[in-house]
């Protein structure tokens, strides 16, 4: 439309060379008006890299079903979002792996490359250095050892995130939340409920402090064994307890304002 505007200009100055020139003027009804445009996500075909780092809740421990636990899930389902192409999953994840660990693994430059190039880095952290407490004074616990380990953990873990953000300073970073699987040996309330608990406030407050990160909560799911969520270990979920996790990724996700779950939409 503008070209043809130019057009019509330049044949009207042409037509009234060397004579007087008639200014030209448009009636409200003659104006015309252009609404801006905004081109969707989804309008391009996109390929998503889809990153997962930390332990064994990663890796997909105790998925009967070999699906990669939440992420070979989470994947599957980001397929299925208008404009995307392809989503290419690489899982650094391994189990036992504490956060001094991934540290260590992050500060030596080894996934480097992998985390440059990710849309999507997806974490869980802080099991192994619980159990790390757990192993060490079995026969002794106390709340004070799981609280000096946490402030190791917190320290740790801001580190984490902030390396990746040196590597990645745009890359939607999911954190996702701890449980407590002793609630299957037993059904009370204990001390290591909060403990857990503090340890899911420090993740979701480190969170808050990145637009471009996302909390999500897992440990309602695993209060309990009662719908059979757990691989027989005991411990870690089974695939039913990773297709929960999957689901609340997803949920979580549209609350950060990452996703569309109605027109489903990635919003990056």
């Amino acid at each position: 439309m503008k070209y043809l505007i130019s057009i019509l200009c330049v044949i009207l100055l042409s037509g009234c060379a060397s004579k007087e020139i008639i200014p030209v003027h448009f009636t409200a009804k003659e104006s015309i008006s252009f609404e801006e445009y905004v081109i969707p996500y989804s309008f391009f075909p996109r390929t998503i890299e889809l990153v997962g780092i930390g332990d064994s809740l990663t890796q997909g421990v105790g998925d009967e079903l070999k699906r990669e636990g939440y992420l070979g899930r989470v994947q599957t389902e980001l397929l299925q979002y208008k404009g995307i192409e392809d989503v290419i999953l690489t899982n650094t994840a391994l189990r036992g792996r504490r956060s001094d660990q991934q540290l260590k693994i992050i500060k030596n430059g080894d996934i480097d490359h992998i985390l440059r190039k990710a849309d999507i880095i997806m974490m869980t952290m802080g099991g192994n250095d619980m159990m790390k407490v757990v192993k060490k004074d079995l026969l002794n616990l106390k709340v004070e050892s799981f609280q000096k380990q946490q402030a190791s953990f917190e320290k740790n873990y801001e580190r984490i995130l902030d390396k990746i953000r040196q590597i990645n300073s745009e890359a939607k970073i999911v954190l996702i939340g701890l449980y407590n699987p002793l609630t299957t040996v037993t059904d009370e309330v204990s001390e290591f409920d909060d403990i857990v608990a503090d340890w899911n406030t420090t993740i979701e407050s480190m969170s808050l402090e990145d637009e471009n990160a996302c909390f999500v909560p897992i440990d309602k799911f695993f209060n309990t064994n009662e719908n059979l969520v757990y691989h027989t270990d005991f411990f870690h979920p089974n695939s039913k307890g990773y297709k929960l996790i999957e689901k609340s990724i997803m949920s979580s996700l549209k609350d950060c304002g990452f996703i569309d779950i109605q027109k489903r939409e990635l919003l990056f």
